[in-house]
């Protein structure tokens, strides 16, 4: 069966109530065919989050609506692997405490500190350096990260080709790992390769359908923020850490703030909304942003360090080399897909920008 993690919105919430909700779910759940796996909960957000295999979502409403009538805000389906790499745990932790008539109880938060290192894509780096020296290149680079990450208590979470994403309970643990990571990147090739690190943070289920998708999709604009030497970090993460957050001159962590964040996620949704559509261009980029062209460029460029224009072109690119990797179309069919109007522009864009044509992109891919 699938499984579901749901997130309730319970002000007041106590460790307590929610073990006794919980309780009462396990003792309802095989009539409506459901397992309940785990929760967490975190009284200072006031909310709590319900880990259960069930056979669809109307089985989950109904047994918490049946159990204790707490109904649930959103549930997404999830893989338990996922929710292992991201909060370490599918079934209830081993560190509780019984009460005396043995109801489990345990204050465990959901809230994760996520850094991400986004670097080059090994099949460009393979084009660039040939097959061995790269492999031997990112063998070196991601065992020292996950080494640093091991020791600072992080956990990895599968990502894309390029880009290693981590989960710490700590933004201070997370801070000082991006911080050795950053420090020995650049004694590593560092002149060779470009990595990109970011630091946000968030709940396991919020607007996205994808487990901890907000905190992701944040982290991934923010690392269009960083620069060299430079580790993004959210807001809500700036506001966390509590040691000097400007370090040294030659690694210092850059912030945005509420304002600048909710404008760099406007930037990408935008894009992400409209990347495959010919016809959307500067003017509908305005519009949909509510900015003149001069404002959409100076935001653009003051975040970003890109003009509308590149972003756009770059974000289209990027999203065709995904397609290109699941090799489904052909390169005209992915030419369009992407939002180009003819497969000879495409194909000079995307030379010009990975300096490597399309199908020889494809030619590399095992």
């Amino acid at each position: 069966m699938p499984i579901y993690m749901d997130i309730h919105v319970a002000p007041g919430v106590s460790a307590l109530g929610v073990a006794e909700a919980h309780q009462l779910d396990l003792s309802l759940q095989h009539d409506y065919g459901c397992k309940c796996m785990t929760y967490w909960v975190d009284e200072m957000r006031e909310t709590v989050f319900c880990l259960i295999d069930a056979p669809n979502k109307e089985a989950v409403v109904t047994l918490h609506s049946k159990a204790h009538g707490m109904l649930p805000s959103k549930i997404i389906e999830v893989r338990s692997d996922l929710v292992e790499s991201f909060l370490g745990r599918i079934y209830d932790p081993e560190a509780t405490i019984k009460t005396e008539n043995g109801l489990t109880v345990f204050h465990d938060p959901s809230f994760r500190i996520l850094l991400m290192v986004s670097g080059n894509d090994p099949l460009l780096l393979q084009q660039k350096f040939g097959t061995l020296d790269a492999a031997e290149l990112l063998h070196k680079q991601y065992s020292m990260i996950r080494r640093q990450v091991s020791a600072a208590g992080g956990k990895e979470v599968p990502g894309g080709p390029g880009k290693l994403l981590f989960s710490f309970a700590s933004a201070e643990h997370a801070a000082r790992c991006a911080r050795a990571v950053q420090e020995e990147l650049s004694g590593m090739h560092g002149d060779l390769m470009e990595w990109r690190m970011s630091i946000s943070g968030g709940e396991p289920v919020g607007k996205s359908e994808d487990l901890f998708g907000d905190a992701v999709r944040l982290a991934e604009n923010l690392c269009e923020v960083a620069r060299q030497k430079q580790i993004a970090l959210s807001h809500g993460i700036s506001e966390l850490l509590s040691h000097d957050r400007a370090g040294s001159k030659a690694f210092a962590f850059v912030s945005l703030s509420q304002r600048e964040e909710s404008q760099l996620n406007s930037l990408f949704d935008i894009l992400e909304e409209n990347w495959q559509n010919a016809e959307f261009d500067i003017d509908q980029y305005c519009q949909t942003m509510a900015m003149s062209k001069s404002q959409l460029y100076r935001t653009a460029l003051a975040l970003t360090g890109s003009s509308p224009n590149q972003l756009l072109k770059a974000y289209r690119l990027n999203r065709a080399k995904d397609l290109l990797r699941k090799r489904s179309f052909s390169v005209a069919e992915i030419a369009f897909e992407a939002g180009f109007t003819s497969p000879s522009y495409f194909t000079k864009c995307f030379k010009e920008k990975f300096g490597i044509l399309p199908m020889t992109y494809v030619g590399l891919i095992q």
